[in-house]
């Protein structure tokens, strides 16, 4: 069948590493995927879409029919750092690592699970209970020799653009970055953390209801894991016009259902509300960085 990448991730291939080195992936994306299935003898039922804006999933059965994930990524977003994290959470909280003798750089061969149905399927408060519940498995002591950078060196590499933001978000940048170094000066723990985790991130299963995917991993605190899911469903929260109150108040049933100072994930929320504001904004995506940016306001 034709690997044909669903057009979200073209453009957001091209917007996170520049769309000649995106061209050169999709151009090989179709021999890659041929090779993948054919070394593994699985046929592809289909390619999941809209799908992610990093990879492309295909659905795959194996001869024996039973059915799996093949999920194909760029160097550049850092597969084999999601196969590490997968294989030492070995499925606890997270999507499997199917078998996979080829073990091909840039392939990870997964569990299938249910793409369609994800926590935001779930009313409001249920998916922040249920998604509390899968973030917390995910965070364990990495290995001795893990691969991961941390939330300090990620955080670090992202300041770089925010320091050349235009004027008019001077403010928020400012305060975004002050907060940033008052975090870093007292990291409390080193643990495993999912990177991007979010209600979108949680898929059903078979093996347990609910299964994290899509990791980005690193190290560092949970405060930072759980800043990203502080605000899931923005269009929501804006819509409402709760403002900044109904955000401290998601913010402290968060940081307390999970054992988390509410005021370090009050400040790594600002910063990665900020940090993605304005980075949609330098992409054109005038819509959800002002979305952010109002949000990132509220705190």
């Amino acid at each position: 069948m034709a690997f044909e990448p669903p057009q979200r991730l073209v453009r957001a291939l091209g917007e996170a590493y520049g769309e000649q080195s995106a061209d050169a992936w999709l151009g090989r994306l179709p021999q890659l995927a041929q090779k993948a299935l054919a070394e593994r003898e699985l046929t592809c039922e289909r390619v999941q879409a809209p799908g992610g804006r990093s990879s492309l999933v295909a659905l795959v059965r194996r001869q024996d029919g039973s059915q799996g994930a093949l999920k194909f990524a760029p160097e550049a977003a850092s597969p084999e750092r999601e196969r590490a994290a997968l294989a030492h959470w070995n499925g606890w909280g997270a999507v499997l690592l199917a078998d996979d003798p080829a073990a091909d750089a840039g392939v990870l061969f997964l569990e299938r699970l249910h793409c369609e149905v994800s926590l935001r399927s779930l009313p409001e408060a249920k998916a922040l209970l249920e998604a509390a519940g899968v973030v917390r498995k995910l965070w364990v002591e990495p290995a001795d020799d893990h691969p991961f950078e941390s939330v300090e060196e990620r955080t670090e590499r992202q300041t770089v653009p925010l320091r050349k933001a235009p004027e008019e978000y001077s403010a928020l940048v400012g305060a975004a970055l002050a907060a940033r170094e008052r975090l870093i000066a007292d990291s409390p723990e080193l643990l495993l953390l999912h990177g991007n985790f979010r209600q979108g991130k949680v898929l059903a299963g078979d093996r347990t209801p609910w299964l994290a995917v899509g990791p980005d991993p690193l190290v560092g605190e949970r405060a930072y894991d759980l800043a990203r899911l502080v605000r899931d469903r923005i269009d929501d929260q804006i819509a409402t016009a709760a403002g900044s109150p109904a955000t401290r108040r998601r913010i402290n049933r968060l940081a307390d259902s999970l054992d988390v100072d509410r005021e370090r994930l009050h400040g790594w929320t600002l910063f990665r509300a900020v940090e993605s504001g304005v980075r949609a904004m330098a992409a054109g995506r005038r819509q959800d960085g002002e979305m952010l940016l109002e949000f990132a306001s509220w705190l």
